[in-house]
């Protein structure tokens, strides 16, 4: 089964689907981790934003030597701190790859101790096959027996978005010939579909925060105080964040992310509202101080 149907199971149905099983779980990422824990526990900076001007972009440019050493000093204490290399849990890309992608693993707090007293057991392997008892996984001497075999290994949001509509006009609109991802303006609206609005599709950093700000931004939309330009002006500002977004995810670039310049984002969505985006008590506070969500107490009520 694919995570997303375990997912659409309700509590006590997932409880008994998995009591008492042998679960491999296919996927390395946040979902996978995620099911692994829950089957365990059941059976017991300094970056380039979109249309910024010249001398930030320069600024930004010689800073970049910062922003890598900074990225790899992190890197360095989170091998330190996890026991990563022990299970088999280093990536082949680099930190900085990771946050730009939107693809760094979020472990649970017992996920560890799960895995040191072997209620999960992690296999790296590019291939694996089925048999009568569970399954064989490439490179092992011996196979793997098992009783449920859940696919964590994510889904295309832009075919399920594509998908919505019957009309084909519409669909390649969702979807063009030339574009990796679903183009939508402040990663919200499609520039030739203005009546949709779809909220979690493009992920950041705290992707709860964010699905909040693009809530406020469409609520003032449909109240007539988000005036969006031409359909031409919109598709020239959404290529511009993803050739931004290409530019750092590199290889690994496959879906909307705007993690590395999260603050950016929301600042735009926060002048779109006719808001300040300069939500500290002075300059100093403002280059500094890292935002958070609680910076954006208050917002809902204005």
């Amino acid at each position: 089964m694919h995570s997303m149907d375990y997912s659409n199971l309700d509590n006590d149905t997932t409880v008994e689907l998995i009591k008492g099983k042998r679960v491999t779980v296919i996927g390395s990422h946040k979902s996978a981790l995620d099911l692994a824990a829950e089957c365990a526990n059941a059976n017991e900076l300094f970056v380039h934003k979109p249309g910024e001007a010249f001398l930030l972009s320069l600024v930004a440019t010689l800073l970049s030597p910062l922003r890598w050493g900074i990225s790899k000093v992190l890197e360095k204490i989170l091998k330190w701190k996890l026991p990563l290399k022990k299970y088999g849990l280093v990536p082949s890309h680099s930190f900085l790859h990771d946050l730009s992608s939107c693809l760094l693993r979020v472990f649970r707090d017992n996920f560890f101790d799960k895995l040191k007293e072997g209620s999960i057991l992690i296999k790296n392997s590019q291939s694996f096959s089925f048999y009568r008892e569970g399954v064989v996984i490439d490179g092992e001497a011996k196979p793997l027996e098992t009783d449920i075999v859940i696919f964590a290994t994510g889904y295309k949001g832009d075919e399920k978005i594509k998908n919505i509509f019957k009309s084909p006009i519409f669909q390649n609109h969702v979807l063009g010939p030339t574009t990796f991802t679903v183009p939508l303006y402040r990663q919200i609206i499609h520039p030739r579909i203005p009546q949709l609005a779809i909220i979690g599709y493009a992920e950041g950093a705290s992707n709860i925060f964010a699905s909040e700000m693009k809530s406020l931004w469409v609520a003032h939309f449909l109240d007539g105080n988000i005036e969006v330009p031409s359909i031409r002006a919109m598709e020239k500002e959404v290529k511009l964040w993803e050739d931004n977004m290409k530019q750092y995810a590199g290889t690994y670039f496959g879906k909307s992310c705007f993690a590395n310049f999260g603050i950016s984002y929301h600042d735009q969505l926060y002048k779109d509202m006719k808001h300040n985006p300069k939500r500290k008590n002075g300059n100093f506070l403002e280059l500094f101080e890292p935002y958070s969500p609680a910076d954006y107490v208050g917002l809902t009520r204005k």
